[in-house]
């Protein structure tokens, strides 16, 4: 009897609607599974069609094109002799699952839809698919016709069933799955399955391999069998980033280890285990053992294929490996960098034009760009022939061959200082020091003609002129005056980034990168339409502090140098005049509170659901140390108060990379009202009376010492 069976999961680059592409990919991977000797290959969530195609889901061309993508695949020569898993959406008596095809030469041996839908924070599923409820149950699904042509089956079962081959048995989960309290793997190993795969379009956020990869190997720790997890990789075509991280697992430990970060657009992962090794750690569990006697049983398809070779007896197998994983500033050069990368050559645009200030976000967004070139040079340094096209296409030279990052980053990224009157010399040298490290097409632009030409326009029709707070101005007409500085950047940016490759005798235009933090957003610090507005924004997802962090991951490995004097100075937007040639404006003055404090209540207010009373009780312990419960109170009241009255702009942010749990990312991710009663009377009346009992108690407690 066979003991080895090899088997294979992935990490494709699917896009939403891309049926051509994705079948390429599809069977791209089947190939490369089966020169591994693979006799089982498992994908991605929905990767027919594409996890991202939202209300394209609610459209009958979608399933149309998903099962003719479907008969591709069953009829190629490349599927045959492996059993192939692959997803797609399928309409069961007029209700839509979320479905896992499994097949094996030319024979439909099992539909399985996902039993639990993702439903928080980015995840919609269950506005378009429904869960399949009846477990261990299947029923008779009637194939269409042009799939029964292929077949020859008429109908196949569909349901929460397991297959059964000769040598093992196989039970699927799907994504989200995997992390309920009741995963289907627990029962499913329970009654005898052996290999459990996971097909997921799992998104990246920051430190979240520790828990998807936990996850696995805890999926197996304690109940044996081997785990295989495919992930969607890449841009979808939306704010998400789908990071790879195909993994092999058995017994609690990893196995084998797929690419985190990658320019590939697929990525085969293949491992040779020994079932026996499976068999032999349940038998000495006995509490396992005495929990399989009374299972209820899954329905079994029986399949007439083994996953091992009766003479393999000499097979090598894989060892167990130690997970390494990416720090988090390696995390932020990677992961937006390859966001970038999908974003712009499947846009079809010529580079990105970025707005460089000078200062920490606009830095590190460009830096971010570098980042990108350095992996697409060494992505074609080592064979890369689809990068290498795409990067041919991208700067229009059917010969070119990209050696260097600075060379690559001088093609296809253009930076812009915008200096007016209120701009200091040192962020003028600290962008323009930047961008000859990078290699960037630089160039300085002054708006003051601009500017001071609106305001002529104000005056000549107002015959008032407003004035600055340094100059007696009031806040009304010191603000007027930065937002007017602050949205003809915006109109600068949009101007370069059409006509700027056209001025340099090239094709193509270029997309606006925004670089607006993760905390300004939520605060709504900054002006609404200005140089913040852009395509895409790759920082909009990420602290000041994790930015920060990056700035000193590049100085250590980029060796940009011109990148300590912006660590080093006081974040500011540089939109009022200085006093006696130094800036007198900072951005943590001008909010009220700092770039700390505001990641606080943004993971306060978003992951742990805090409103302005509960803020206040949990940070009056938090900060107990150096803020009294008046204090606390004032700062929660600041935020609240600011986080309305600038909640519209959020309807307004910039499509970004979401890094984050806690980004406001607009309303589609952060579904609360833009039009609030800024006063919280109600909830700050709560808080204020909890202050003065705290009080007098302490008062009380003084005057018995």
């Amino acid at each position: 009897m066979g003991r080895t069976v090899t088997v294979a999961t992935c990490a494709l680059n699917q896009w939403a609607m891309d049926f051509d592409g994705n079948l390429e990919r599809i069977l791209k991977s089947i190939e490369i599974a089966k020169n591994e000797k693979a006799r089982y290959r498992v994908g991605p969530e929905l990767e027919i069609c594409g996890y991202g195609c939202s209300d394209h889901y609610y459209e009958s061309d979608t399933l149309l094109h998903s099962f003719q993508v479907l008969r591709k695949l069953l009829e190629s020569p490349v599927s045959q002799d492996i059993i192939c898993d692959v997803g797609m959406p399928v309409m069961h008596r007029n209700v839509r699952y979320n479905c896992r095809v499994i097949f094996l030469n030319r024979k439909i041996l099992l539909i399985r839809p996902k039993m639990a839908l993702a439903n928080t924070g980015n995840y919609r599923e269950m506005r378009w698919f429904t869960p399949w409820s009846r477990s261990r149950n299947v029923e008779e699904y009637f194939l269409p016709r042009i799939i029964q042509e292929v077949t020859l089956q008429e109908s196949v079962p569909i349901g929460d069933a397991v297959l059964s081959t000769l040598d093992t048995c196989i039970g699927t989960e799907i994504c989200e799955e995997l992390w309920i309290p009741t995963s289907p793997h627990i029962e499913m190993g329970i009654d005898g399955v052996e290999i459990f795969t996971n097909s997921s379009a799992s998104h990246h956020v920051l430190g979240k391999a520790h828990t998807r990869v936990e996850l696995v190997n805890s999926a197996t720790a304690k109940n044996g069998g081997i785990y295989l997890l495919a992930n969607q990789k890449g841009c979808d075509g939306d704010r998400l980033y789908y990071d790879g991280c195909a993994m092999i697992a058995m017994n609690g430990s990893t196995i084998a280890q797929g690419v985190q970060f990658s320019l590939d657009d697929v990525e085969v992962l293949v491992a040779t285990l020994d079932l026996e090794d499976v068999r032999s750690y349940r038998a000495e569990i006995s509490s396992r053992n005495l929990e399989a006697s009374k299972v209820t049983p899954y329905p079994r398809i029986k399949v007439h294929f083994a996953l091992s070779c009766s003479d393999d007896i000499c097979t090598p197998t894989n060892e167990p490996i130690q997970w390494k994983y990416h720090s988090l500033p390696e995390e932020i050069s990677l992961g937006p960098a390859c966001w970038l990368w999908d974003y712009l050559r499947r846009s079809k645009q010529g580079g990105f034009l970025l707005p460089l200030s000078g200062g920490v976000d606009s830095s590190a967004t460009a830096c971010i760009v570098y980042s990108m070139c350095c992996q697409v040079c060494y992505a074609v340094e080592n064979g890369n022939q689809s990068v290498l096209d795409d990067v041919r296409k991208i700067v229009n030279d059917e010969a070119y061959i990209p050696t260097e990052s600075q060379e690559l980053c001088r093609r296809i990224l253009t930076t812009c200082y915008m200096a007016s009157e209120n701009s200091s010399q040192e962020t003028h040298n600290n962008a323009k020091s930047l961008a000859g490290e990078i290699g960037s097409y630089h160039i300085n632009i002054n708006i003051d003609g601009a500017v001071k030409a609106i305001w002529g326009i104000f005056s000549t029709i107002t015959g008032r002129l407003p004035q600055y707070r340094v100059d007696g101005g009031s806040v009304r007409e010191n603000l007027a005056l930065q937002n007017v500085q602050a949205r003809i950047r915006m109109v600068f940016a949009y101007l370069f980034a059409q006509l700027s490759l056209w001025t340099r005798g090239m094709p193509g235009g270029l997309l606006v990168l925004g670089s607006a933090n993760v905390d300004e957003s939520l605060w709504g610090y900054y002006t609404k339409y200005d140089c913040s507005s852009a395509d895409i924004n790759p920082i909009g997802g990420i602290s000041k502090a994790d930015l920060k962090t990056f700035i000193q991951y590049c100085i250590e490995n980029f060796h940009l140098m011109s990148l300590k004097g912006i660590l080093s100075a006081p974040p500011t937007a540089e939109l009022e005049p200085m006093k006696k040639g130094h800036i007198v404006q900072t951005d943590e003055a001008d909010m009220g509170m700092t770039y700390a404090e505001l990641s606080v209540y943004g993971k306060l207010r978003k992951i742990a659901k805090a409103g302005p009373y509960t803020m206040f009780c949990k940070l009056i312990t938090v900060w107990k140390d150096f803020c009294s419960p008046r204090e606390v109170a004032s700062k929660v009241k600041h935020f609240f108060r600011m986080y309305s009255v600038n909640r519209h702009k959020m309807t307004t942010l910039t499509p970004s990379y979401h890094a984050a749990n806690y980004s406001p990312d607009d309303n589609r991710f952060d579904l609360r009202p833009f039009l609030y009663n800024s006063s919280w009377s109600w909830q700050f009346r709560c808080i204020d009376e909890q202050v003065s009992k705290l009080e007098t108690k302490d008062h009380k407690l003084e005057d018995v010492v």
